[in-house]
């Protein structure tokens, strides 16, 4: 008998791996492990907002074509966000990266995507931009116009979510943006439970930054964040929650239609195994009552 148990009693022994965390605490513990580096891809990734800004502050006085020029320039930040993405699923994956010459590779990789998606998210911006407060008001003066109103409220929620997986799969697969696009639009509503999870946290870091944007107060404060924070942890979230859901329904299927492995499988070859663990195999051995022993007198 030892001091704390009866090791004598059978049975599956010490487990091959530690028992899988929670996703919650294991979303925390991945990101607080690459904390540093996600903070010095947001600066870096920070930087190429910085001459949108600048076109913004220049043409305020232009009217309506400052919108053209948003349209033109703002392209740009298509293939840095994929950049950034490709970086950030390396870490949130728990992949071996290296921070500036995996962003450098994607960015060139994904330039002619990168390009087109950022042309559509302007256009889409701008139009959400325009068009939500526009039905809002004539709303208000004809029920009737609620309609186009919350459609339009619901596309714009639906376009929002979708980038949870536009950029990932453009990093990650050889589709062509159509199929990027369609894959997009199914994906939220096959995966929506992650989908919803990843907009309230969205929701949530979005809202926070802006409330500290609007107090004259917290300016400088959000500024700090705007260039350590958000933008790597938002997408640090969906690929964390979303990136399986793509690995699931769009990589894997390829694979298992091809017969070819899965590279990111990681699978153990039963070859280069040592030690096979069966305990849970073995047949347990009857414990036997020791006698209490005899005395001669």
């Amino acid at each position: 008998m030892g001091f704390f148990g009866n090791y004598d009693t059978p049975g599956r022994g010490v487990l091959k791996t530690p028992h899988e965390k929670r996703p919650f605490f294991k979303f925390w513990e991945v990101y607080f492990r690459h904390m540093w580096h996600l903070m010095g891809l947001n600066l870096l990734y920070f930087l190429f907002t910085v001459p949108l800004v600048a076109a913004l502050m220049g043409v305020s006085f232009t009217g309506d074509m400052k919108w053209l020029l948003l349209v033109v320039i703002s392209g740009i930040m298509g293939p840095a966000t994929a950049a950034m993405t490709r970086v950030v699923r390396n870490y949130s994956q728990e992949r071996p990266t290296f921070m500036l010459h995996d962003f450098r590779k994607a960015f060139k990789l994904n330039l002619k995507q990168g390009l087109i998606m950022g042309y559509i998210d302007s256009i889409a911006i701008v139009s959400f931009i325009v068009g939500v407060p526009m039905y809002s008001k004539m709303a208000q003066e004809n029920s009737i116009m609620y309609v186009p109103y919350v459609l339009c409220l619901s596309c714009m929620l639906v376009f929002f979510m979708m980038h949870f997986y536009i950029y990932q799969m453009m990093c990650s697969t050889t589709l062509t943006m159509k199929q990027i696009l369609r894959n997009s639009l199914f994906l939220v509503s096959i995966g929506l439970k992650k989908t919803i999870y990843t907009l309230l946290a969205s929701l949530f870091v979005i809202a926070f930054n802006y409330i500290l944007l609007i107090l004259p107060s917290t300016i400088a404060l959000a500024m700090t964040l705007l260039m350590f924070f958000p933008f790597t942890f938002l997408t640090f979230v969906a690929c964390f929650n979303c990136y399986p859901v793509i690995r699931k329904y769009v990589i894997q299927p390829y694979y298992d239609k091809t017969g070819e492995k899965n590279p990111e499988d990681k699978d153990i070859d039963p070859d280069e195994v040592l030690f096979e663990d069966k305990a849970a195999e073995e047949v347990a051995v009857p414990v036997q009552k020791k006698s209490k022993p005899k005395m001669i007198k």
